[in-house]
C-alpha cells in the first residue's frame, strides 16, 4: 500500500521500492489487491490506488504516524 501512494509505478517501480521482493509474490499481492478494488492496473501500464484504495491510505496514515515516532524514540535509545 505504502509504496502504491506515488502517481502509477511500474511493475518494477513497486518491486524496487519493496526491496527486490520476488516478482512471483508481488504480482500475488498485487492480484489481490487488485481482485479487493484496491489497486488498478493504469492505461500506461502503471499501478494505482482506487478510490477505496485510497481511503484505506488515509485510514493507516495514523498508523504510520505511530510508526514513525515509535522508530525515532527507538533509534535515540540504540547504541
Amino acid at each position: 500500500m505504502w509504496e502504491l501512494r506515488e502517481p502509477a509505478p511500474t511493475f518494477r517501480d513497486v518491486q524496487a521500492r519493496c526491496d527486490g521482493m520476488s516478482s512471483s509474490v508481488l504480482s500475488q499481492r498485487l492480484g489481490e489487491l487488485g481482485e479487493a478494488d484496491i489497486v488498478t492496473l493504469g492505461d500506461e501500464g502503471g499501478y494505482q490506488l482506487t478510490a477505496e484504495g485510497r481511503a484505506l491510505l488515509d485510514a493507516l496514515a495514523p498508523l504510520d504516524g505511530w510508526a514513525r515516532r515509535w522508530a525515532g524514540r527507538r533509534r535515540g535509545r540504540a547504541r
